[in-house]
């Protein structure tokens, strides 16, 4: 019998599969990617652990779509590049919002994500950041860039508040909601504002 042209079960395949489940359904399951693959469950463990490995897989399929080639940690424009690190980061997760949930949940481990923590660490030290503040910048630019990537996932109509919204709201909501750009422009008002704020700090300390 002639081999398959191509495997019948890869890390890449199990990950795409259980995306696919999570993007329909937020969630997923060993048996539930197991059916839609058409093999037994005990197939997948020739690849995976556990459950937290194949959300590890995920996280890796999904960040494996930024390319950050491009990015020069000791560049004097830090800012520049924390600005590309910090939009193809959102861009990539802004795919498959829902999976936020379930990546939020486990401990980084996939080798694409830490490199880009490597490169963000490594930006903020030409910066001038101690440790210490580097990880608070790390953990204010997950908490911001994986909010937006949620927030692009959002259905149009975010805010339904009926007779209760002030007419201040009101007006904020008749000038804005439902544009088709409005995630993508309040990402990006809300990362000038971010590297402003850091800039206005770099400047002290150097």
């Amino acid at each position: 019998m002639a081999r398959p042209l191509s495997p019948k079960l890869s890390p890449s395949i199990i990950a795409q599969a259980a995306l696919d489940a999570v993007d329909h359904d937020g969630e997923f399951t060993i048996q539930g990617i197991a059916k839609k693959l058409k093999v037994s469950p005990s197939s997948l463990y020739n690849h995976i652990d556990s459950k937290a490995d194949v959300i590890e897989l995920m996280r890796g399929q999904v960040m494996g779509r930024m390319d950050l080639s491009g990015v020069d940690s000791e560049s004097a424009d830090w800012a520049g590049s924390l600005r590309i690190i910090a939009l193809h980061y959102r861009n990539a997760y802004a795919l498959n919002p829902r999976l936020l949930p379930l990546v939020t949940a486990y401990s980084v481990r996939d080798a694409t994500t830490i490199g880009m923590y490597n490169l963000m660490a490594q930006t903020l030290r030409t910066a001038g950041f101690d440790s210490t503040r580097q990880l608070e910048i790390i953990t204010v630019i997950d908490n911001f860039v994986l909010g937006s990537a949620l927030d692009a996932g959002a259905p149009d109509n975010v805010w339904a508040p009926g007779e209760a919204a002030s007419p201040e709201l009101r007006a904020a909501l008749d000038a804005g909601l439902g544009a088709p750009d409005r995630a993508q422009k309040s990402f990006e008002f809300g990362l000038g504002l971010l590297l402003e704020g850091l800039a206005r700090e770099a400047e002290v300390l150097g």
